[in-house]
């Protein structure tokens, strides 16, 4: 699947956020997947390298076996002894220059930005997709950013003009979901509102019938 190809559900599988919920983080993976999620992030920030590269493995071999894609939160190392598909960073990572160093040119990198400056930065840079965010206020991570709202997601695709996909995350649900794709992002990233209702498949199926895939 081409990196530009994105789709409109970019599914984060967050540590702590499904430990919160009672979901181990692979298993939340499979049943996002289940449910129909091809995109999907691992971000375990406090995880040990060899709990985080066990996670990886499994999450990574189901992923091959149903088509969809993993990207690692921040480690390009786990990422490339498990065999995932890219790697996302932050503005405190590695730059997107150096995760290639690790990965190679063929794996999918995205960049996380919050302000006018860093969003021209980012699309100067080696990536394949640009995040942007936080769209709306959200309790699943402190970005220590302003939100930056539907505006600025449609001020962003249109300096993208169409050669790096936006995808856009903070405080995105089900009813909000169709107004982001409509501002002009690609893809939505979701952490909190899949756990809601204790059903993640069923979240996800939602999702896609919502935005037609």
């Amino acid at each position: 699947m081409p990196a530009a190809d994105l789709p409109p559900l970019y599914v984060i599988c967050d540590q702590e956020a499904c430990e919160g919920a009672g979901w181990r983080l692979a298993d939340f993976a499979a049943a996002c997947m289940d449910g129909g999620a091809t995109l999907l992030q691992l971000r375990a920030k406090h995880a040990a390298g060899r709990t985080l590269l066990a996670a990886a493995d499994a999450v990574t071999r189901r992923a091959d076996e149903v088509s969809a894609r993993v990207v690692l939160n921040d480690r390009a190392d786990i990422a490339v002894l498990a065999g995932a598909h890219g790697v996302h960073v932050g503005q405190e990572d590695l730059a997107p220059a150096d995760v290639r160093r690790v990965t190679g040119d063929a794996a999918l990198v995205g960049l996380s930005t919050h302000t006018t400056a860093q969003f021209s930065d980012g699309l100067r840079s080696p990536i394949d997709y640009l995040a942007i965010g936080p769209v709306f206020a959200t309790a699943s991570k402190a970005t220590g950013y302003e939100t930056v709202g539907l505006e600025r997601v449609r001020e962003v695709s249109a300096l993208a003009a169409g050669r790096t996909p936006i995808v856009a995350i903070g405080g995105i649900t089900l009813e909000r979901a169709a107004s982001v794709i409509a501002a002009g992002a690609q893809s939505v990233a979701v952490i909190g509102d899949l756990l809601s209702g204790g059903d993640p498949a069923a979240r996800v199926r939602k999702y896609l019938e919502l935005l037609k895939v």
